[in-house]
């Protein structure tokens, strides 16, 4: 089943970017999952931090291709509520395929106990997640997404 994925910028003296799947944010998603399994804590995910983007190509980054801490494939896609994605994140894998765009086995890194097998996956078609990652960009002065600055000093 392919979802609709879309990017939010938002944040008070610091902006973050949300991801939404099916308008729903993946932070509201994961925590139900949690509450769902018992998890403490539950919840406590925020955005990236914009200024994340600055050290890594924000197109290689949302697609996968750029390499993490946790090897090739591998990306935050949360982070935590303080604004430090080494905090508290949550990680998953970006798999594409010619025409899809998949999120799969996600993972808190800090509670390797926790099973995340039925989060997900979620599937999107290439082209819609592509323009989402776009129009993000977009949005945050990157342009084409070639470029690894926000535009600030």
């Amino acid at each position: 089943m392919l979802r609709t994925v879309s990017f939010e910028i938002g944040g008070g003296n610091v902006l973050a970017v949300m991801p939404y799947v099916e308008g729903a944010s993946l932070a509201a998603l994961v925590e139900a999952y949690e509450r769902a399994k018992g998890y403490h804590p539950a919840g406590g995910y925020g955005g990236l931090i914009t200024a994340y983007f600055k050290r890594r190509p924000p197109v290689e980054y949302f697609t996968g291709k750029s390499e993490s801490e946790y090897g090739r494939g591998i990306i935050y896609l949360l982070g935590c509520t303080c604004g430090e994605v080494g905090c508290w994140p949550l990680i998953a894998s970006v798999n594409q395929k010619d025409d899809t765009i998949r999120w799969d086995g996600f993972a808190q890194p800090h509670r390797r106990g926790r099973d995340y097998s039925e989060f997900g996956p979620f599937t999107f078609s290439r082209a819609q997640y592509e323009n989402a990652v776009q129009d993000l960009l977009s949005r945050l002065d990157f342009g084409a997404g070639n470029s690894t600055t926000t535009g600030e000093n």
